[in-house]
């Protein structure tokens, strides 16, 4: 049987990926497994020619509250016994979930999925259904409270 030594959560500061850093952490306590918790963003486009563009400022201002609610989830998700990281990327989320897992040489997934279906999936896609196909580790996936109904 592999071991797991790293865990891995993205979260994206719902209810649901706070359920899913929930697992991981009961289960890190109980295998004696470390939790790295991570954020991906992207930095909105407007698609349309001399409109208006991403400035650096507001750019910044994206990272800052990205860091600061990233670093606040890794604050209150410390436990004894279970070493607690975080990282935030910039990017295509479930892309740089893949390489976060390949980078902190991660055993396990742990992600919540807001179980979209129909038109929403459609045009949202889903994360937890690319990173399920393309992570080279095991993927357990968490529903939300709306999914249970």
């Amino acid at each position: 049987m592999p071991s797991i030594q790293r865990i891995l959560v993205p979260h994206d500061f719902s209810e649901t990926a706070e359920r899913a850093l929930t697992f991981a952490l009961d289960l890190a306590e109980k295998l004696g497994a470390g939790v790295t918790v991570m954020h991906a963003y992207e930095i909105p486009s407007f698609g349309y020619p001399g409109g208006p563009g991403m400035s650096v400022e507001m750019a910044g201002q994206i990272e800052r509250a990205a860091r600061a609610a990233l670093e606040g989830v890794a604050s209150r998700a410390r436990r004894p016994g279970v070493e607690v990281g975080s990282t935030l990327r910039q990017g295509v989320p479930w892309s740089e979930i893949v390489a976060v897992v390949q980078e902190t040489k991660a055993d396990l997934v742990v992600m919540g999925t807001h179980g979209r279906r129909g038109f929403a999936r459609m045009l949202l896609g889903s994360v937890a259904e690319k990173v399920v196909r393309t992570a080279p580790c095991p993927v357990v996936t968490v529903h939300g409270p709306e999914s249970a109904k």
